[in-house]
């Protein structure tokens, strides 16, 4: 990028890397410098929590405001029961009202730690647009905004484009789905002001139309700004682990889970991680991606320590630090590691190993637990288990909660109701 930013907000984004395309970048530039620019992303409601991929659009949002300006954390309670089609093979589930409006709670609670609400005596807001669009005449919508899209230009968008080139079936309920969202940025812009919209680089079909509508409408100048998908170094996206996703609701992913997947990220990783999700100066950020050998893991429990802290809070970050050197370095059982429960009902006549990798989450299947026992990774109080036909018996659990390991990196702690 050879512009230079002068307002504080871009300076510190483009900086974090967190900046790809921008509709006009030296216009936005000009208005941030102006006064305070109200920003929003959109988040629909399809789960009842926001996962790792979600984070760059939330620290978008908790910069713009760090800088002066309004975040916006738009809920999409109306666009939910449609679904975006982009980076889909596949239609959406289609959710209940009440379903989406449980998600929302949920996603709605992940958001007071990052940005400060009005309620808190902060400018931030969380509307949601199902407030316009449920209120949408369907005739009235298409003869007074249908007409500034042509189905030429939406079969260009890679949400569009991508689905059909695989000749996966692309139903017109998803295709109306980028007019509702272009439709949202005129309504924010007619309500709160808003003159931005941000997303992911995935994004950028619905956003420029949303740019676009809200000009031809209203001849208002809008922007819009994505940022880089998050990814691995082999291209891949990140996100995920042997469980599922890395969900950012505690009720989703355990603490010390949530740590450790930041813990564990591959050393090539560390600078561009602490640039994007901490808040720590940049200078520092480059100095500890630079570390290599075992200094370099100190530096991924920072980048764990940081994350969390902004995710669960500081107490969240202490605990689950405490268990990895409990775990990790004195081959304790840390109070803070995953734990589930067997009833005495299932521990009366004794419980196969196998099973209880499969039910701690450490194997997908039984056949995946036995794999892992043959090949000598699973381990139970930290002793190595030859045996996949080894049947536990209630009276192993007298002393205390038994910890699982499967490899070095994954543990958890099962014990007896």
């Amino acid at each position: 990028m050879t512009y230079a930013p002068k307002s504080d907000f871009l300076h510190a984004v483009v900086e974090r890397d967190l900046v790809q395309d921008c509709t006009d970048l030296e216009g936005l530039d000009e208005a941030l410098l102006a006064g305070a620019v109200p920003g929003y992303i959109g988040f629909d409601c399809t789960a009842d929590s926001l996962h790792v991929g979600h984070l760059t659009g939330i620290m978008l949002l908790r910069w713009l405001q760090t800088t002066g300006h309004k975040p916006i954390a738009l809920m999409g309670g109306g666009t939910t029961r449609i679904g975006d089609p982009s980076g889909k093979d596949t239609q959406r589930q289609m959710l209940t009202d009440e379903i989406i409006a449980a998600n929302m709670d949920g996603i709605r609670a992940i958001f007071k730690n990052y940005l400060s609400f009005e309620e808190q005596g902060g400018n931030a807001i969380q509307p949601n647009n199902a407030e316009w669009l449920d209120q949408l005449n369907y005739i009235d919508f298409l003869r007074d905004y249908g007409r500034h899209f042509t189905i030429n230009r939406m079969l260009t968008f890679d949400s569009v484009r991508l689905r059909l080139d695989r000749e996966q079936p692309l139903t017109f309920l998803e295709f109306n789905y980028m007019l509702l969202q272009a439709y949202d940025f005129l309504e924010l812009s007619r309500r709160t002001g808003c003159r931005l919209q941000m997303g992911g680089s995935d994004q950028w079909g619905n956003i420029v139309n949303g740019v676009e509508l809200t000009r031809r409408v209203d001849g208002k100048q809008v922007f819009g700004m994505t940022a880089p998908l998050l990814t691995k170094p082999d291209g891949t996206k990140m996100g995920k682990t042997a469980g599922g996703a890395v969900w950012l609701n505690e009720d989703r992913l355990g603490n010390f889970e949530f740590w450790q997947y930041w813990r564990n990220v591959e050393d090539v990783q560390v600078e561009q991680l602490l640039k994007r999700f901490t808040e720590l100066p940049l200078d520092e950020c480059r100095r500890l991606g630079a570390l290599a050998g075992s200094e370099i893991n100190e530096a991924k429990v920072i980048l764990a320590n940081e994350v969390t802290k902004l995710a669960r809070g500081d107490a969240a970050a202490r605990a689950a630090e405490a268990t990895a050197r409990e775990v990790f370095e004195r081959g304790g059982a840390g109070e803070d590691l995953p734990t589930f429960a067997l009833t005495a009902e299932e521990a009366a006549s004794g419980v196969s190993i196998v099973q209880l990798f499969v039910k701690a989450g450490l194997a997908k299947s039984g056949k995946d637990a036995r794999r892992l026992i043959s090949e000598g990774g699973a381990r139970l109080a930290d002793e190595a288990v030859t045996d996949a036909g080894l049947v536990l018996q209630p009276e192993a659990f007298s002393t205390g909660p038994l910890k699982l390991s499967a490899g070095r990196k994954r543990h958890a702690l099962v014990k007896l109701d």
